[in-house]
């Protein structure tokens, strides 16, 4: 009966592991808090799916930071810059070292907008530089 149950207990976890989920990157946000906030860039973030190029840039030593800034001009309209870096992760586990490895910028301009939709358009040229920077990862 022992057995059994350490039999059991040895397939449970093996099967968990199996099926664990991938690790997950630092991502660390500088966004102009009108614009967009940390829970809505990591929401980005997830969205993209897992990151297939973690064997190649380990969870420990790579981070990822991400800047939305903009606003309206004089005339009402939106204008975005979206940038997504990659970067070493410090001694310090929670800190990133400004040494880029992969950047991307995205801009963006939208005429007559209201905020929301100037909030819509900076979650939109967020997951474009995201893109960018995966793509280029996934393509070294």
């Amino acid at each position: 009966m022992q057995v059994s149950r350490l039999l059991a207990a040895l397939l449970l976890t093996s099967a968990t592991q199996a099926f664990a989920a991938d690790p997950s990157y630092l991502l660390v946000d500088h966004s102009n808090a009108s614009l967009m906030d940390k829970t809505t860039a990591q929401e980005v973030w997830a969205s993209k799916g897992p990151a297939k190029f973690y064997k190649f840039y380990p969870v420990k030593k790579w981070g990822f930071a991400t800047d939305v800034e903009g606003g309206f001009d004089a005339d009402k309209n939106c204008i975005i810059t979206a940038r997504t870096t990659m970067l070493p992760r410090g001694v310090k586990v929670d800190t990133l070292v400004l040494r880029p490895a992969k950047s991307a910028t995205t801009f963006g301009v939208q005429a007559n907008a209201t905020v929301e939709q100037c909030k819509a358009l900076a979650k939109a040229k967020l997951s474009d530089s995201m893109d960018a920077v995966r793509t280029a990862l996934l393509h070294d």
